[in-house]
């Protein structure tokens, strides 16, 4: 059947079951993105109301939202009524709840100016945070949890998943040298402190502000057919300590006090413990979400996960401030992973145009642009005469004068970066005119060492002196070298 046909079928279900709900045909149906999975949803309007309508894929991710819904509107949890569902089970209509998101309050404010203690959304978040236990626990009882999807609980295999997932698409894309038994004994050590909690509590797993609407000044829930049987801290550390949000830490501590103010009605903790445990949780919370920003920005190269990774290691490095004792080897090593130039933060508070300029290996993969932007220019430098090949070059970079003697007695390498400058000065002088903030260059050969980095000193320092309003920022990724040459302020 073809897509044309597919969609017609899944209008006249939708229809069906609009009518079925309401009475009367919609006289409207429009599409609109949703969750990241693969269900596609419609508004269906008319004079007798207006519904959301879902086509799912899977029959038992449909089943789980299905059953968990239904299951949280009779314990009185904010959720989206289901009003009719398929015989098969494939597409259901659900509650209109209108368009306003969290996220989108969160993202408007963070463009606006920042976050403020007495704000209607300050209010939301903290009002969203305390009625998690309601989740928790009323959301748990009586929950037939063989409904969940894709698994009906937290457990070790979950954790290593994600572990591994961090391990595989962040951890080994960042190019850094690891012990991978060392590192996995500290998985196992801490996948065994995350399993402590046995409590029979409901676990949102999509605990953030893109899964929370606001329908007359509340906050409604959905996208939860992921939840499971699962520990308190979870959702908690996902919500409150999300990368993108950039919460202040007041702002945190808020959230945090007004989720234990309401978990109080349902059970007693200790705040030493509950602090512990929950750190624990935040670290890998932090490394389940670098696996996935690794994954759709580092492999796949998707822009807005790439702009997303930096506030993530903002997150592990504040983390790391008090090494985690129980896990020495996976503490240091991701310690020296936030380190790398390539995942360094810029600088706040600074305007104008930077231009990052980068000597690398090809063998260890292009440089990635944290700023989102694409990643600017890339030379190859392997077609120049390579001092790495001799002996007496063999131990020392493009930085070392022999190397410089070498590569400029030959000449190649003269006309070469002739050759970059007439690219490079015209860019930076439009870039500039244009109020533009990001500019990036990188120079490759085949051990990042001679070639790469002559180039990349060379360039940054024409620019540094061609162009003294713009910051230049040299990184030697292979040799651990990062240093600004204009350092100016606009």
């Amino acid at each position: 059947m073809c897509l044309a046909a597919v969609e017609c079928v899944s209008m006249e279900r939708l229809v069906s079951l609009y009518e079925q709900s309401y009475g009367a045909e919609p006289e409207g149906i429009s599409s609109f993105s949703g969750s990241a999975s693969n269900r596609r949803y419609y508004r269906l309007s008319g004079k007798a109301g207006s519904c959301i309508g879902a086509i799912g894929t899977d029959e038992a991710e449909n089943k789980a939202f299905i059953t968990i819904a239904r299951h949280f509107r009779e314990k009185g949890i904010p959720v989206p009524e289901v009003k009719a569902v398929s015989a098969d089970g494939m597409a259901y209509v659900q509650e209109d709840l209108g368009d306003l998101l969290l996220s989108d309050m969160v993202a408007s404010t963070l463009k606006s100016g920042g976050f403020e203690k007495d704000s209607e959304l300050t209010r939301l978040l903290c009002r969203t945070v305390s009625l998690l236990p309601k989740i928790q626990f009323d959301g748990a009882a009586g929950l037939d949890f063989s409904v969940c999807y894709p698994q009906p609980s937290f457990d070790r295999r979950m954790i290593m998943f994600d572990l591994n997932y961090f391990k595989y698409c962040f951890l080994k894309p960042s190019g850094l040298e690891f012990n991978e038994v060392l590192l996995q004994d500290d998985f196992e050590r801490l996948a065994d402190d995350l399993l402590r909690d046995e409590r029979d509590t409901f676990l949102y797993r999509d605990f953030n502000a893109r899964n929370v609407m606001i329908k007359d000044g509340e906050p409604y829930f959905i996208d939860f057919q992921g939840g499971r049987r699962g520990p308190l801290y979870y959702d908690v550390a996902s919500f409150v300590w999300q990368a993108r949000a950039r919460y202040p830490q007041w702002l945190k501590e808020m959230m945090v006090g007004s989720y234990l103010e309401a978990l109080a009605e349902y059970v007693h903790v200790c705040r030493e413990d509950f602090d512990r445990t929950l750190r624990l949780f935040r670290l890998f919370r932090t490394l389940q979400v670098l696996g996935a920003y690794g994954f759709r920005g580092l492999i796949e190269h998707k822009a807005q996960f790439v702009v997303s990774i930096s506030p993530a290691l903002a997150d592990l490095r504040q983390l790391l401030e008090e090494p985690f004792e129980k896990y020495p080897y996976l503490s240091e090593t991701l310690r020296r992973m936030a380190s790398l130039p390539r995942f360094s933060e810029p600088e706040c508070g600074r305007q104008g145009l930077e231009v990052k300029i980068y000597s690398f290996s090809f063998k260890k993969g292009i440089p990635q642009d944290m700023s989102g932007n694409g990643g600017g220019y890339v030379f190859d430098c392997r077609s120049i005469h390579n001092p790495g090949r001799y002996e007496p070059y063999k131990k020392l970079t493009g930085m070392d004068e022999p190397v410089i003697r070498f590569l400029e007695d030959d000449g190649e390498i003269i006309g070469y970066l002739d050759h970059v400058y007439g690219v490079v000065d015209p860019h930076v002088e439009t870039y500039r005119k244009r109020g533009f903030t990001h500019l990036m260059v990188s120079f490759g050969c085949t051990g990042g060492q001679h070639r790469s980095v002559y180039c990349a000193e060379h360039l940054a320092s024409h620019l540094a002196g061609k162009y003294p309003d713009v910051r230049v920022r040299l990184i030697h990724r292979e040799q651990g070298v990062d240093r600004m040459l204009n350092d100016c302020r606009i």
